[in-house]
Protein backbone atom coordinates (compact mmCIF):
# COMPACT_ATOMS: atom_id res chain seq x y z
CA UNK A 1 0.00 0.00 0.00
CA UNK A 2 1.59 3.31 -1.08
CA UNK A 3 2.77 5.88 1.82
CA UNK A 4 3.53 9.72 1.58
CA UNK A 5 6.39 10.78 3.70
CA UNK A 6 6.17 14.31 5.36
CA UNK A 7 9.21 15.99 7.36
CA UNK A 8 8.48 18.19 10.42
CA UNK A 9 11.36 19.76 12.11
CA UNK A 10 11.07 23.01 13.24
CA UNK A 11 12.65 25.18 16.40
CA UNK A 12 9.15 24.89 18.09
CA UNK A 13 6.11 22.21 17.45
CA UNK A 14 3.15 21.53 19.59
CA UNK A 15 0.29 19.03 19.44
CA UNK A 16 -2.13 19.13 21.70
CA UNK A 17 -4.62 16.48 22.14
CA UNK A 18 -6.25 17.24 25.24
CA UNK A 19 -6.08 21.07 26.26
CA UNK A 20 -9.21 22.26 27.86
CA UNK A 21 -9.34 25.80 29.07
CA UNK A 22 -6.55 27.93 29.93
CA UNK A 23 -3.74 25.35 29.33
CA UNK A 24 -2.27 24.02 26.50
CA UNK A 25 -1.13 20.69 26.53
CA UNK A 26 1.42 19.38 23.99
CA UNK A 27 2.01 15.51 22.57
CA UNK A 28 5.70 14.31 21.92
CA UNK A 29 4.94 13.69 18.80
CA UNK A 30 2.85 14.71 16.13
CA UNK A 31 -1.06 14.40 16.50
CA UNK A 32 -3.14 13.08 14.05
CA UNK A 33 -5.65 15.49 14.33
CA UNK A 34 -2.86 18.00 13.50
CA UNK A 35 -0.74 16.53 10.75
CA UNK A 36 -4.16 16.45 9.05
CA UNK A 37 -4.82 20.18 9.91
CA UNK A 38 -1.87 20.81 7.81
CA UNK A 39 -2.63 19.02 5.19
CA UNK A 40 -6.20 20.76 4.72
CA UNK A 41 -4.47 24.27 5.15
CA UNK A 42 -1.91 23.15 2.43
CA UNK A 43 -4.79 21.98 0.11
CA UNK A 44 -6.97 25.33 0.93
CA UNK A 45 -9.86 23.20 2.40
CA UNK A 46 -11.97 25.06 4.56
CA UNK A 47 -12.44 23.95 8.19
CA UNK A 48 -16.29 23.15 7.70
CA UNK A 49 -15.57 20.63 4.69
CA UNK A 50 -15.52 16.77 5.37
CA UNK A 51 -11.98 15.56 6.03
CA UNK A 52 -13.14 11.58 5.96
CA UNK A 53 -10.55 10.98 3.11
CA UNK A 54 -7.81 12.03 5.21
CA UNK A 55 -9.24 10.82 8.35
CA UNK A 56 -9.42 7.23 6.81
CA UNK A 57 -5.44 7.40 6.23
CA UNK A 58 -2.72 5.27 8.32
CA UNK A 59 -0.69 7.47 10.46
CA UNK A 60 3.02 6.84 11.59
CA UNK A 61 5.56 8.79 13.07
CA UNK A 62 9.70 8.59 13.28
CA UNK A 63 11.41 10.37 16.08
CA UNK A 64 14.44 11.63 14.39
CA UNK A 65 15.05 13.94 17.27
CA UNK A 66 13.29 14.27 20.23
CA UNK A 67 11.81 17.53 21.27
CA UNK A 68 12.58 19.46 24.72
CA UNK A 69 9.48 20.07 26.08
CA UNK A 70 9.22 23.01 27.34
CA UNK A 71 6.52 26.30 29.05
CA UNK A 72 5.63 29.05 27.87
CA UNK A 73 4.31 31.77 30.37
CA UNK A 74 0.98 33.55 28.78
CA UNK A 75 -1.81 35.30 29.75
CA UNK A 76 -5.06 35.14 28.39
CA UNK A 77 -8.53 36.71 28.50
CA UNK A 78 -11.90 35.86 28.30
CA UNK A 79 -11.10 32.11 28.53
CA UNK A 80 -13.60 29.78 29.51
CA UNK A 81 -14.60 28.80 33.07
CA UNK A 82 -15.88 25.42 33.56
CA UNK A 83 -18.89 26.93 34.35
CA UNK A 84 -19.45 27.66 30.47
CA UNK A 85 -19.38 31.42 31.25
CA UNK A 86 -17.24 33.68 29.60
CA UNK A 87 -15.64 36.51 31.86
CA UNK A 88 -13.93 39.20 29.42
CA UNK A 89 -12.76 41.13 32.72
CA UNK A 90 -10.74 38.30 33.91
CA UNK A 91 -6.93 37.07 33.06
CA UNK A 92 -5.70 33.78 33.67
CA UNK A 93 -2.31 32.98 33.78
CA UNK A 94 -2.46 29.92 30.14
CA UNK A 95 0.63 27.62 29.94
CA UNK A 96 1.61 26.92 27.16
CA UNK A 97 3.55 23.69 26.32
CA UNK A 98 5.86 22.82 22.97
CA UNK A 99 8.45 21.17 22.01
CA UNK A 100 11.88 22.56 20.93
CA UNK A 101 14.48 21.30 18.41
CA UNK A 102 12.28 18.45 17.51
CA UNK A 103 12.28 16.42 14.26
CA UNK A 104 9.74 14.25 13.02
CA UNK A 105 9.38 11.92 9.66
CA UNK A 106 5.54 11.43 9.59
CA UNK A 107 3.90 8.29 7.40
CA UNK A 108 0.59 8.44 5.64
CA UNK A 109 -1.04 5.27 4.27
CA UNK A 110 -3.60 4.91 1.71
CA UNK A 111 -4.86 2.92 -0.57
CA UNK A 112 -6.14 6.10 -2.61
CA UNK A 113 -2.96 7.11 -4.53
CA UNK A 114 -4.24 9.53 -6.27
CA UNK A 115 -5.42 11.41 -2.80
CA UNK A 116 -1.93 10.80 -1.43
CA UNK A 117 -0.45 12.61 -5.03
CA UNK A 118 -2.74 15.78 -4.26
CA UNK A 119 -1.51 15.99 -0.97
CA UNK A 120 2.15 15.90 -2.10
CA UNK A 121 1.17 18.44 -4.50
CA UNK A 122 -0.16 20.72 -2.10
CA UNK A 123 2.71 20.53 0.00
CA UNK A 124 4.75 21.67 -2.31
CA UNK A 125 2.66 24.70 -2.98
CA UNK A 126 0.24 25.02 -0.17
CA UNK A 127 -2.76 27.42 -0.46
CA UNK A 128 -2.48 28.91 3.15
CA UNK A 129 0.32 29.04 5.58
CA UNK A 130 1.66 25.56 7.26
CA UNK A 131 2.48 25.72 10.73
CA UNK A 132 3.33 22.81 12.67
CA UNK A 133 0.68 22.98 15.48
CA UNK A 134 0.25 26.47 16.21
CA UNK A 135 0.06 29.68 13.39
CA UNK A 136 3.16 30.81 15.40
CA UNK A 137 5.11 27.99 14.70
CA UNK A 138 6.18 27.08 11.13
CA UNK A 139 8.41 24.66 9.44
CA UNK A 140 12.50 24.90 10.01
CA UNK A 141 12.28 22.79 6.80
CA UNK A 142 10.14 22.24 3.80
CA UNK A 143 7.46 19.35 5.14
CA UNK A 144 7.92 18.04 1.30
CA UNK A 145 10.41 15.52 0.46
CA UNK A 146 12.05 14.77 -2.82
CA UNK A 147 11.37 11.34 -2.48
CA UNK A 148 8.28 11.38 -0.26
CA UNK A 149 5.99 8.99 -2.23
CA UNK A 150 6.72 5.37 -2.12
CA UNK A 151 4.85 2.08 -3.07
CA UNK A 152 6.41 0.90 0.48
CA UNK A 153 4.19 0.18 2.84
CA UNK A 154 4.49 2.49 6.39
CA UNK A 155 6.26 0.58 8.65
CA UNK A 156 9.06 -0.05 5.89
CA UNK A 157 8.80 3.27 4.32
CA UNK A 158 9.59 4.99 7.74
CA UNK A 159 12.52 2.14 8.52
CA UNK A 160 13.70 2.71 4.73
CA UNK A 161 13.99 6.37 4.66
CA UNK A 162 17.14 8.74 5.56
CA UNK A 163 17.06 10.20 9.11
CA UNK A 164 16.25 13.83 8.16
CA UNK A 165 18.13 14.86 11.38
CA UNK A 166 21.22 14.74 13.39
CA UNK A 167 20.32 13.09 17.22
CA UNK A 168 21.84 15.29 19.93
CA UNK A 169 25.31 14.31 21.21
CA UNK A 170 23.74 12.86 24.19
CA UNK A 171 21.60 10.62 22.32
CA UNK A 172 23.75 9.49 19.31
CA UNK A 173 23.81 5.64 20.36
CA UNK A 174 20.31 5.65 21.34
CA UNK A 175 17.73 4.34 19.18
CA UNK A 176 14.88 6.11 17.76
CA UNK A 177 10.85 5.41 18.82
CA UNK A 178 8.56 4.69 15.86
CA UNK A 179 5.00 5.09 16.61
CA UNK A 180 2.45 3.20 14.30
CA UNK A 181 -1.28 3.80 14.02
CA UNK A 182 -2.79 0.34 15.16
CA UNK A 183 -6.62 -1.07 14.31
CA UNK A 184 -7.17 -3.02 17.50
CA UNK A 185 -4.66 -2.45 20.07
CA UNK A 186 -1.88 -0.11 21.59
CA UNK A 187 -2.14 3.03 23.10
CA UNK A 188 -5.30 5.20 22.90
CA UNK A 189 -5.14 8.92 21.41
CA UNK A 190 -7.94 10.83 20.86
CA UNK A 191 -6.78 12.91 18.08
CA UNK A 192 -8.89 11.07 15.39
CA UNK A 193 -10.92 13.65 13.35
CA UNK A 194 -14.78 12.41 13.29
CA UNK A 195 -16.56 15.45 11.70
CA UNK A 196 -15.59 18.77 9.95
CA UNK A 197 -12.37 20.53 12.04
CA UNK A 198 -14.94 23.45 13.02
CA UNK A 199 -17.05 20.90 14.68
CA UNK A 200 -13.46 20.01 17.06
CA UNK A 201 -15.12 16.45 16.82
CA UNK A 202 -12.50 13.68 17.65
CA UNK A 203 -12.66 9.85 18.74
CA UNK A 204 -9.89 7.31 19.83
CA UNK A 205 -7.49 5.70 17.89
CA UNK A 206 -5.15 2.85 19.28
CA UNK A 207 -1.09 3.75 18.33
CA UNK A 208 1.60 1.68 19.05
CA UNK A 209 4.82 1.86 19.92
CA UNK A 210 8.65 0.55 19.49
CA UNK A 211 12.58 1.60 19.21
CA UNK A 212 14.18 0.81 15.78
CA UNK A 213 17.78 1.57 14.86
CA UNK A 214 18.16 3.71 11.71
CA UNK A 215 21.75 4.87 10.28
CA UNK A 216 22.80 8.39 10.26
Amino acid sequence: MPTLLLRLAGPMQSWGTTSRFDERDSQLEPSKSGVLGLICAAMGRDRAEPVDDLARLRMGVRVDREGLLMRDYQTATGVVSAGGKVDLKRTVVSPRYYLADAAFLVGLEGEDQALLQRIDAAIRKPMWPLALGRKAFPPGAPIWLEQGSTDLGLRDALLSAPRIAAPRYEDQEAPIRLILEHESSGAIRFDQPIAPFAERCFGPRYIAAEVVRVPL
